[in-house]
């Protein structure tokens, strides 16, 4: 087992959940509320990442963060490296790729809250984001729930992205995913089933507490 490997993986997934759970409320709230003629061009941009092959995903990234962008060059301007085949070039990648897990959730969440509710509230005369965090978001726990587990499980199976991104540096961008790989090119099938199965268990884990803490929501408000 390779337990830097693990380390490394856990510490990109819940970087990443955690970042998209800044990043992806506000563009949930934007894909149900907004009124714009042109959305369903966002929202298929937002969920491209599902159908896109990672590798052309990754290929387009690696471009994104190389010495030739101007993001690369910036970043590199103040670090003295390049985002590519780096930590946060990872978690970058990753955000993109995991970014409709937890969008849609979100989206899904808030379109299910009621808008009298959402009328009720500005008729009292509160403000958006008072409304938001009073009445949207807690009646949207099972979707934030969703998004987040979704976000931690799908950047913890990666394989495609960070390849191309972070290439296979052990310690900085090697990942459970791409160590299973590797096991199974020396054909050592023993360790890759042991480190398989491990995220097989911590995948169904997560799956089982998404499912669990939404019903017992459910339930709740399905109660009151």
């Amino acid at each position: 087992m390779d337990w830097q490997a693990l380390w490394l993986t856990i510490r990109l997934a819940v970087l990443v959940a955690a970042i998209l759970v800044v990043v992806g409320l506000p563009i949930a709230y934007w894909v149900t509320y907004s009124r714009w003629r042109w959305k369903f061009l966002a929202e298929a941009a937002v969920a491209l990442p599902i159908v896109l092959p990672p590798t052309v995903l990754g290929f387009y990234v690696l471009l994104a963060l190389g010495p030739r962008s101007p993001l690369g060059r910036g970043w590199e301007a103040l670090t003295g490296h390049t985002l590519a085949f780096t930590f946060e070039g990872l978690v970058i990648g990753s955000i993109i790729y995991s970014l409709p897990f937890a969008v849609q959730p979100f989206a899904a969440s808030f379109s299910a809250v009621d808008r009298r509710l959402i009328a009720a509230s500005a008729t009292l005369g509160a403000s958006k984001p008072r409304t938001f965090f009073r009445v949207i978001l807690p009646l949207s726990v099972s979707g934030l729930v969703t998004g987040v587990a979704l976000s931690f499980a799908h950047t913890m199976g990666e394989f495609g992205v960070v390849l191309m991104v972070g290439g296979n540096i052990p310690g900085v961008t090697r990942t459970v995913s791409i160590d299973i790989y590797d096991k199974v090119q020396a054909f050592n099938y023993a360790a890759a089933n042991a480190t398989a199965l491990l995220l097989l268990a911590i995948s169904f884990v997560v799956l089982s507490v998404v499912y669990a803490l939404n019903r017992r929501v459910w339930a709740v408000w399905r109660w009151k």
